[in-house]
């Protein structure tokens, strides 16, 4: 796979997922119905879904700054990763299985993103 087409993977996956947490994170401060009460619903309280959106919201910031943050970046990629991994789980502890189905489209999209940033973005270690 040459460069360009990693490029492209990435920055289609970074911009999909943006979009998804973007507007979780937003839905959550604004209180919207549509993810608050499902939030609420899997047991979390009220304070820690708006610090999830602050989270959210600028996680989409530093993910879509191109070619800088790299080390933040991969926070962010983790930040991510827990909470789709905890709310696959919530879900399927108190919802059902069928709930979860967007954690594991998520999970998906932004394990492959994650792959192609690494391709982009290689890790090197040096020796203090």
């Amino acid at each position: 796979m040459n460069t360009k087409t990693t490029k492209a993977i990435y920055w289609a996956g970074a911009i999909f997922i943006s979009l998804w947490f973007g507007l979780s994170g937003l839905f959550e401060l604004t209180k919207n119905p549509i993810v608050w009460d499902i939030t609420v619903q899997l047991g979390y309280p009220a304070h820690f879904i708006y610090i999830l959106g602050v989270a959210k919201l600028s996680g989409v910031i530093v993910l879509l700054t191109p070619n800088r943050l790299l080390r933040l970046k991969e926070w962010v990629f983790a930040g991510i990763f827990f909470d789709i991994i905890f709310a696959f789980f919530s879900k399927l502890a108190v919802l059902d299985l069928t709930a979860g189905i967007d954690a594991i489209v998520a999970f998906t999209v932004i394990s492959v993103t994650y792959v192609m940033f690494r391709k982009l973005y290689p890790v090197t270690y040096t020796r203090a």
